[in-house]
This record gives structure tokens, C-alpha cells and sequence, in this order.
């Protein structure tokens, strides 16, 4: 899961959400230096990967991208999730994604003084340029590729991810509507034991 699904998926507890969205931005250090309960959200980002990448339907959507992506597979899958989370948000929402989008800024935004610099300055290029929102297009995700693939060690395994993403759209959107439900259900308990 990338940015949208991760924030979606922790929406109910402002505290839990940015947690959430730092889980993988942040060493083990500095998230112990952290409020307990934002600690808690980076907690529950750690077990939606490890649900995640586990899951049997995620390893079938991973296996399409394997001979394109490599080893990259998994991350390029992760922002496929996002787009295919944004076209059919109606399904798992009750509000519009950009209330949505707007809604989880603000609560980043408020957080971004425990933040390092570096995770707050990227937070505020995030909010001007509505990702969010961004992950329901498929130029939005295209930007997404190209930026991942600026910061990779093999950009070649991110390249033309948007192409296959399309190519494979609609055997990716049945994988991931038979899983959705089941990770939602798994942090709604994850959840419960906070």
C-alpha cells in the first residue's frame, strides 16, 4: 500500500493516521521518540505491510509484474493499489476523496512539527501537490512512477510501470477487490487493540 491507501485505511484517529503515514519515513530511533499513540499508527503500518505482502491475492497481482518490474514488483504494486483505490473509492468511502485529501493534510499538516524537516518539507510538497487526489489519474500516477524512479538504485525495473499498470488494470482491480475488504477488516481489529 502506498500514501492514499495507508491514510484511507487509518482515517478514524488523527494520532493513528500519522503515525501511519510516517511508518516508513522515519528510523526505529526517531519513531521512539515520538507520543505513544503516534508510535501506535507507525505500529499499524507495519502490520498493513506484513498483512499486505502476505496476502494471496496481493502475491497473484505482484507475480503480472514480476518479468517487467523485478524485485520492484511489490513497490510498483503498491502505488497500482493507490489508482485502483482512487477509482473505486465510492465503494469504500463515505465521503468524496477530496474531502478526504483535504481533511488528511490538514491533520499532517498540524503534525509536521514532530516531524524531521526533511519528512515535513516532503509532507508540504505532498499538500501543494495534491498526490491524494493525484492517485485517482493515470498521468497522477505516472508522476508517481517518475519520482520513484528518480530515487531508485534500478530505475529501469520502474519504467513504463503506468503502461503495465493499464495493461493489466482490470485483472489488478479483481485481486484488489477481493483483498481490500479483508485489510480494512484486519486494521479496523489492529485497531480495536489500541
Amino acid at each position: 500500500m502506498n500514501f492514499l491507501a495507508h491514510l484511507f485505511l487509518t482515517r478514524s484517529d488523527a494520532s493513528i493516521t500519522v503515525g501511519n503515514y510516517l511508518g516508513d519515513l522515519l528510523t526505529n530511533r526517531q519513531v521512539l521518540q515520538l507520543p505513544e499513540e503516534i508510535q501506535a499508527g507507525v505500529h499499524i503500518h507495519r502490520a498493513i505491510d506484513n498483512y499486505t505482502d502476505a496476502h494471496p491475492e496481493v502475491k497473484k497481482s505482484a507475480k503480472l509484474l514480476k518479468s517487467k518490474h523485478g524485485r520492484y514488483a511489490p513497490v510498483v504494486l503498491d502505488v497500482m493499489f493507490d489508482y485502483l483505490l482512487a477509482k473505486n473509492w465510492e465503494r469504500y468511502a463515505e465521503q468524496s476523496l477530496r474531502k478526504f485529501a483535504d481533511n488528511t493534510y490538514r491533520i499532517l499538516l498540524e503534525a509536521s512539527p514532530l516531524m524531521p524537516e526533511r519528512i515535513a518539507e516532503k509532507t508540504r510538497r505532498m499538500v501543494a501537490a495534491d498526490w491524494l487526489v493525484h492517485y485517482a489519474t493515470v498521468e497522477g500516477i505516472a508522476y508517481t512512477f517518475s519520482r520513484m524512479k528518480d530515487r531508485s538504485s534500478q530505475p529501469e525495473s520502474i519504467e513504463h510501470a503506468a503502461a503495465t499498470m493499464m495493461n493489466h488494470v482490470e485483472e489488478l482491480e479483481v485481486h484488489f477487490v477481493r483483498f481490500f475488504p479483508e485489510l480494512t477488516n484486519f486494521v479496523n481489529e489492529e485497531m480495536g487493540k489500541i
